[in-house]
């Protein structure tokens, strides 16, 4: 179920959008990309909600109907820190599952994807900072326990 779910994230990440871009228009401060990032964060706390429960399929399901949504949020020219937060945290959720599942290769590429995007952000800040720490802390626990 996990690694059916996971190939098909990686495949709709593929896809290009077929949404032509207004590049004269900044259209993260839409009110409707607002409002997506705010669905986004709600579908996170739901999914972890589910995985802290137990509910490992629930937190899937969560997980598979944000995926679209996350890539709405990312896919405009200058996405904004709450969007990425949002991106950041079902990427870290998911991983979470697979490392809990011993799925470590695919766990620590999840947990790479945060690395680089926290690494790369600007403007840093403490959060940016704790965000990067926690992705080489997960990377780095991926790593032993394929060593084991």
């Amino acid at each position: 179920m996990w690694a059916l779910l996971f190939l098909a994230l990686v495949l709709s990440g593929c896809a290009t959008s077929s949404a032509p871009r207004d590049a004269t228009r900044d259209s993260n401060q839409d009110d409707p990309y607002r409002k997506s990032v705010q669905e986004l964060a709600s579908l996170d706390r739901q999914a972890d909600d589910f995985f802290r429960a137990g509910k490992g399929d629930d937190a899937a399901a969560v997980i598979q109907k944000a995926q679209p949504l996350m890539k709405q949020v990312l896919s405009v020219p200058h996405p904004t820190l709450e969007a990425a937060e949002a991106a950041s945290d079902l990427d870290d959720l998911y991983g979470r599952m697979l490392l809990s599942n011993h799925h470590y290769g695919w766990a620590q590429m999840l947990f790479q994807k945060n690395l680089s995007r926290w690494k790369h952000w600007e403007p840093q800040s403490d959060e940016t900072a704790r965000r990067l720490k926690q992705a080489q802390d997960e990377i780095a626990e991926c790593s032993r326990r394929m060593e084991q």
